[in-house]
């Protein structure tokens, strides 16, 4: 099991994605209260680390804890996996999450959501947003954009514990995810 991290963040968590992540996020130095960082394809403690000692009030980075479920939940909802494939990506960061290697962010800013292709556009904006929908925000991917969303976050309930629902993702299905809590009586 790997080395649990001594303290979570204490600044908001915004994790960036989307194909222009990468820009945004190098857009983003030097803002004051803020610190951007790069830490895609970082080690999971080592990402955690980084945002537990940040000491800004806002860290936007672009890793996400989830990266692996939501590619097993696309392919498999594309039918170019199994369900026993996101099965074992849930159990293996459900254990990332129980020993304090990686954390949820405070919130997910999707760029570009109408860019992103169909079953990764549900994923988060139906399987992921279902969950604590003012907690993943789409954002035209622009700086001045980006910008506004990052001055104006919105309030919102936390995210659930992921051991509550990421056993049952598996259940959330591209566009039909929400449909009971959004449109009583929607089959």
């Amino acid at each position: 099991m790997a080395p649990s991290t001594e303290r979570s963040p204490r600044s908001t968590v915004v994790a960036l994605v989307g194909s222009e992540s990468d820009a945004l996020l190098a857009g983003l130095h030097g803002l004051p209260a803020l610190a951007a960082l790069s830490l895609h394809g970082a080690e999971p403690a080592e990402a955690t680390r980084a945002l537990a000692t940040a000491s800004t009030p806002y860290v936007v980075h672009d890793a996400d804890p989830l990266e692996h479920v939501a590619a097993a939940w696309v392919e498999l909802f594309g039918e170019q996996s199994t369900l026993g494939t996101l099965e074992v990506e849930v159990d293996m960061v459900l254990a990332q999450f129980d020993a304090g290697v990686v954390v949820m962010p405070d919130y997910y800013i999707v760029l570009g959501p109408d860019a992103i292709d169909g079953t990764w556009r549900h994923w988060w904006l139906g399987a992921l947003a279902h969950r604590a929908p003012s907690r993943v925000l789409p954002v035209e991917a622009s700086a001045s954009a980006l910008r506004a969303r990052l001055r104006a976050l919105p309030t919102s309930r936390p995210w659930p514990e992921p051991a509550e629902w990421l056993p049952r993702v598996h259940f959330d299905i591209p566009d039909r995810v929400g449909l009971r809590d959004d449109h009583p009586g929607a089959a």
